[in-house]
């Protein structure tokens, strides 16, 4: 997952499932047959109906996944389920009892032929104050535009784990689509208005790994290599193009591709990219989720192109990487997750942190960036991680993510995260002379585990430092298990790196990572911290610590909907017209003028140019071996 906004939030890989031998519990064995209709919408809902085939037990449960995989936060997909009836071989409804938000149980099961509800989608009560899911894992229901993420539509029974399903799509002939998932056939209507696709997974990890896009889309689709890539494109008013974007996506994924070698790749990826109007019922969750032939997208939709570009190549690259960790190397927590009863691994420092580390690498070691701004992205990096808390040990965080005070933390995976893979490499480049690196290590422990064998989670830490080299242990177990901060500086000079200060470019909510904003919760307000007078934008606008910020271009400001308007800032361009209205101890403030370049006093990573040889070749060894 890559959440691009999470670190201005003013508020805050899974795979398979448990496996249960169901041959006592049923009479039969066959696809779950499920149904979603998109040609029989009302008020977003959209009708599903699940037929498991007969039981043979008095009673059995059936589940809404509460968490997902890929995501590290409570979703509670039963919310947003309506209207749960069960109906017997006669027609006639039965008893259904609701046991929890997610978790319906069926007492006469031995009755049981089919389930109907109805499923809300998230994305249109995102600024509300009912808890949503991360967007790109969440769920559209509007006419123009649907986003399958199957999870929140489709649930499992407790005895009925390892059955296939059989998924039948309905909607409008006309209505374009695009699904990761196996599609065995269709058929139409008589007067060729409907026709129903037919899917098949061999078991419900499949459901959940495969989303779908049906609505009007913009698709695109061309070859990486030996990959076909299947772009998917939801612009409302028009204004991206799936063939404009294309490009971006081929060059991205071709250094991908490239920079990983002989790692085993997927013969299809599947891109899916909504692109939200900005509207008081759009989606806000800016990021990634990624699945293991497939992700989903979700950006704001006034992105201008350049910006758009930059952050597909953040972000979906981000996702792609995920085929090394955790698809391909994960421990048992992953491979045997559990929907309802999630426990989670001690290593997000690999699956999200090494990821995002190989995210921001290759560009730089594939000649997609200069030098300098991939230095400029590790200490953004190093800034952001600074706002969080530098002595909390990253296994323990990881394994209690969901709790507090681990939860809030949860961001630092992406910064910190990042930085730990940073680190071992130049470490192993330093042991090895050049000739190995994190990438190599991944590689080492693809080729002994794999996607079907999870390792211990007790005991990675353990085999990495037996298959490299006791100095990768002892960083370990000292700034990962541990609660010892991170000397970067100590990294940087083993590659002839230094860090000085100087005044650096920034944006207009931080000051080199660090919010120069925040709520207070009691009035609901947001507001410009002591901060503010080292961003020179505002402070040469006459803004001061403590202003309230009312409104941003004509939109009110709400803790709700922080997220949104303040992201939008990341879009703002020199020359364009700015309005921001602000409250300074009841008086009201209005800043009218136009966006110039932001600096503040910070530190910039560079090139030492009297570097010994032997440091400069390791560098070139780290960033292009």
């Amino acid at each position: 997952m890559k959440n691009t906004l999470a670190k201005i939030s003013i508020g805050v890989l899974l795979i398979g499932c448990g496996t249960k031998n169901p041959s006592n519990d049923i009479a039969t064995n066959s696809p779950i047959a499920t149904a979603i209709d998109l040609t029989q919408v009302k008020e977003d809902k959209i009708p599903v109906t699940i037929d498991p085939g007969r039981f043979t037990q008095d009673s059995v449960k059936y589940y809404i996944p509460k968490v997902v995989q890929g995501t590290y936060a409570v979703s509670d997909f039963g919310k947003f389920v309506d209207e749960v009836k069960a109906f017997d071989y006669e027609g006639n409804e039965i008893n259904i009892e609701k046991k929890d938000t997610n978790i319906w149980l069926i007492p006469n099961a031995k009755q049981l032929d089919k389930i109907t509800y109805l499923v809300n989608d998230t994305y249109d009560i995102e600024n509300t104050d009912v808890g949503t899911p991360f967007s790109p894992s969440g769920t559209n229901t509007e006419p123009e535009n649907y986003v399958l993420n199957l999870h929140g539509f489709i649930g499992y029974f407790d005895v009925l784990k390892n059955n296939q399903y059989a998924l039948d799509v309905k909607a409008p002939t006309d209505m374009k689509r695009t699904s990761a998932l196996q599609k065995v056939g269709s058929e139409t209507s008589e007067d060729g208005k409907v026709t129903t696709d037919k899917y098949f997974a061999a078991r419900y990890f499949e459901v959940t790994d495969n989303p779908m896009m049906y609505g009007n889309l913009d698709v695109e689709e061309f070859m990486v290599g030996d990959i076909k890539i299947v772009l998917s494109i939801y612009s409302p008013n028009k204004v991206h193009t799936a063939a404009k974007i294309k490009e971006t996506v081929f060059k991205m994924m071709k250094g991908q591709k490239a920079y990983l070698g002989d790692i085993n790749s997927t013969p299809r990826y599947d891109i899916y990219l909504y692109l939200a109007e900005g509207t008081e019922d759009s989606p806000t969750g800016f990021g990634a989720l990624e699945h293991h032939t497939s992700t989903v997208v979700v950006l704001p939709e006034q992105m201008p192109d350049e910006a758009l570009a930059s952050a597909m190549i953040d972000v979906v690259s981000h996702e792609f990487f995920h085929i090394v960790t955790p698809l391909s190397v994960h421990s048992e927590d992953v491979h045997y997750f559990d929907y309802n009863k999630p426990t989670f691994s001690k290593h997000l420092w690999m699956y999200e942190g090494v990821t995002e580390y190989f995210a921001t690498l290759f560009q730089v070691n594939q000649g997609l960036v200069e030098e300098q701004e991939f230095y400029d992205k590790v200490m953004g990096k190093i800034q952001s991680a600074n706002g969080f808390d530098d002595t909390m040990s990253f296994t323990v965080m990881s394994e209690n993510i969901l709790e507090e005070p681990y939860a809030s933390n949860y961001v630092n995976v992406y910064e910190k995260g990042a930085l730990i893979g940073m680190c071992i490499d130049i470490l192993m480049r330093e042991e090895s002379n050049g000739t190995r690196g994190i990438l190599s290590l991944m590689k080492e422990l693809s080729l002994k585990y794999g996607k079907n064998k999870p390792f211990e989670d007790d005991k990675i830490i353990e085999e990495i430092t037996a298959m490299t080299y006791p100095s990768i242990g002892e960083f370990l177990k000292k700034h990962v298990e541990g609660k010892t901060p991170i000397n970067y500086e100590d990294f940087f000079n083993k590659v002839g790196l230094s860090v000085a200060s100087e005044k650096v470019e920034t944006n207009y909510i931080q000051n080199s990572g660090a919010l120069i904003v925040a709520g207070n919760q009691e009035k609901g307000t947001i507001f410009f911290t002591d901060l503010v007078s080292d961003n020179s934008f505002w402070a040469d606008n006459g803004v001061k610590p403590n202003d309230d910020i009312v409104e941003v271009n004509g939109t009110k400001l709400t803790l709700q909907n922080a997220n949104s308007v303040l992201g939008s800032t990341f879009q703002w361009q020199e020359g364009d017209d700015v309005e921001v209205k602000l409250n300074r101890a009841g008086e009201d403030i209005v800043i009218k003028t136009k966006v110039t370049k932001s600096f503040t006093n910070g530190k910039k990573l560079k090139a030492d140019t009297a570097a010994s040889k032997q440091k400069s070749t390791l560098r070139d060894a780290w960033l292009k071996g």
